[in-house]
């Protein structure tokens, strides 16, 4: 159906998007909705996001889908003459629109494999608006930090305030005992899209300072 774009069982085989080595940021995967909620400032987000992305050589990872907020970063990033790559479970091609026009496209068997290549694929991590599923993948990549499994920052862009529920929830469970400092969840959050790439760049710069201090004195 998607001729040579279809890469069931071929996972291992797609390039990376950039060959710039020196690079810290170089594909970026963002969640995000198949819907586009009820204010049209959600969708303006994700396109200027994907702008972002495009105009600073970034690659998009992200689900797959043409709709929604998911489509529009996409396209976004697409007409701005950028990168994309979809990976989508094989049982959402018709309900999430597969969007063909994604320069990579992966077909996956089940959901566990489109989060492990996501995040295999990706150096950062963004959350833009969306629902239950936006909600889980953020919270496992939280998790995993929290647990030490990555370094990869992890960004919640707070458009409009959609995610401040969220983020009282934290401080409730931290109130509670729950989240202890000595096993705190690192994220980042940016009000504006405009200040989602410079964020996520510097995180990534100070990960990447402080191995360079372990690695010379691993009393650090």
């Amino acid at each position: 159906m998607c001729g040579d774009k279809r890469a069931m069982n071929e996972l291992s085989q797609t390039a990376p998007l950039d060959t710039q080595s020196t690079r810290l940021i170089r594909n970026v995967c963002v969640y995000c909705g198949s819907s586009s909620g009820t204010d049209p400032i959600f969708k303006e987000a994700a396109r200027a996001l994907g702008r972002t992305l495009a105009a600073a050589g970034i690659g998009l990872i992200y689900g797959g889908g043409g709709t929604g907020l998911m489509g529009a970063i996409a396209r976004s990033v697409l007409e701005a003459g950028g990168l994309v790559t979809g990976i989508i479970p094989e049982f959402l091609i018709e309900r999430e629109a597969m969007l063909d026009s994604a320069q990579n496209l992966l077909v996956v068997p089940d959901m566990h494999s489109r989060k492990r290549l996501m995040f295999e694929k990706a150096d950062a991590f963004v959350a833009l608006p969306g629902g239950i599923g936006t909600l889980e993948e953020l919270v496992e990549q939280l998790t995993w930090v929290q647990l030490e499994r990555h370094t990869k920052p992890v960004l919640i862009a707070d458009v409009a305030g959609f995610w401040r529920p969220l983020l009282a929830l934290f401080a409730h469970m931290r109130a509670h005992g729950f989240i202890q400092p000595s096993f705190e969840v690192r994220f980042l959050v940016a009000e504006k899209i405009e200040d989602v790439l410079p964020m996520l760049e510097t995180a990534a710069a100070r990960t990447a300072a402080r191995g360079r201090r372990e690695s010379l004195d691993p009393r650090l």
